[in-house]
């Protein structure tokens, strides 16, 4: 795995230039209100003017959700504005880090392109902007420069068949020059092939944002570089993971990382294996050495002696309580069909707690199926 580019190991930060965008209000009104994205871009903002990057390179477009009204100036998020920067102002800038964070909705079109949808999108014009023709585009020579590129994208990834759509998605993407080998890209998108990113309304954000963010915060120290996207992902991947363990999400982060050197999607990584089940054998063993007699051998060998000597004397026995107890059913159930369940009428006459007696029957019954014995010989 290459680490970040040596160019990128420390920044002059006015050769950085970055487009944030975030969206809460739409124009197809409520039932598209989103709280969080725009206070997510202010404070990758503040992170990045706090790094040194001028106020000016710094294209800060908000759709603010009532009652927030952030006091820093931003301009529109509409589709004609951030085409525009997209197509004309950041391609002309002279720079060599380019930084792009998106907040807001987003679907997955038919053609595996992610849109991003504008705050002048509504149900009958869904106006946006293609983020794979976008990439596309500032990876040609109609960007000559910005050749360090980060983009971060919170916003769902929803399959656009399942949106129910009266129209599909129109076509629409950015124009691109010719291809060249000079750009990277690193791109990290919150949601997962048809998935839905996930935010918290209460709290005004994204929690892939969040996570991202309180990362950037601790790296604050080398911004406004790009950090190294191999040593900050998998730190993502985990927190996000343990908000799925928790019930708050179902996304799975990507990061997709394009170079002259390689272009590659790097892997989820592998899931831990399956525990084994538990046999039936063991399930038995646990519920017979439950029983606090088990643990005495003076009192374990009265309770196999009511067995009679035609069943002991075939029994393999051991001073270990849960070996004698494995050596016991073993044996058992190689005997008579009724041999487990005498077992089991002599364990309940000494001890014959309720609670240890049901899964003591359910687990006999199971073993005694197992091993090839009938289940019913009480």
């Amino acid at each position: 795995m290459t680490g970040p580019s040596p160019r990128t190991a420390s920044v002059d930060p006015a050769r950085v230039h970055a487009l944030i965008v975030g969206i809460e209000s739409y124009g197809a009104g409520p039932a598209w209100d989103l709280p969080g994205p725009a206070r997510d871009a202010v404070r990758v903002h503040a992170l990045l003017r706090a790094a040194g990057v001028p106020e000016a390179q710094l294209r800060l477009h908000l759709a603010p959700l009532p009652p927030y009204r952030p006091d820093i100036p931003h301009a529109p998020a509409d589709q004609a504005t951030l085409r525009r920067a997209l197509v004309q102002e950041l391609p002309r800038v002279q720079g060599e880090v380019l930084w792009v964070w998106w907040g807001g909705h987003g679907a997955l079109d038919r053609s595996g392109h992610l849109r991003l949808f504008c705050a002048d999108a509504t149900t009958a014009d869904k106006l946006g902007i293609d983020l794979d023709s976008a990439l596309e585009r500032y990876r040609s020579d109609a960007v000559p420069s910005l050749t360090e590129q980060l983009w971060v994208v919170d916003a769902c990834e929803t399959f656009e068949e399942d949106l129910a759509l009266r129209e599909p998605l129109p076509p629409d993407a950015l124009p691109v020059g010719r291809r060249t080998l000079v750009h990277r890209q690193t791109v990290l998108r919150a949601a997962g092939r048809g998935r839905a990113a996930a935010n918290d309304p209460a709290r005004g954000t994204g929690l892939f944002s969040e996570v991202l963010l309180a990362l950037l915060a601790e790296r604050a120290g080398a911004l406004p570089a790009p950090p190294d996207p191999e040593e900050l992902f998998p730190a993502v991947r985990a927190r996000i993971a343990a908000l799925r363990e928790a019930g708050r999400t179902l996304q799975y982060p990507e990061i997709r990382l394009q170079s002259p050197e390689r272009g590659e999607t790097l892997p989820p990584p592998p899931a831990p294996p399956a525990p084994r089940p538990v046999s039936p054998l063991q399930r038995a063993v646990d519920a017979l050495i439950a029983y606090p007699l088990m643990a005495d051998p003076a009192e374990r060998q009265a309770v196999v002696a009511t067995l009679g000597p035609g069943v002991t004397g075939t029994l393999s026995r051991h001073p270990k309580a849960r070996t004698d107890a494995t050596g016991i059913l073993n044996g058992l159930a190689r005997s008579r069909p009724d041999a487990l369940w005498r077992l089991y009428d002599a364990v309940l006459s000494v001890d014959d707690d309720p609670g240890r007696a049901r899964e003591l029957e359910a687990t006999l019954r199971e073993f005694a199926s197992w091993a090839g014995r009938p289940s019913d010989q009480r």
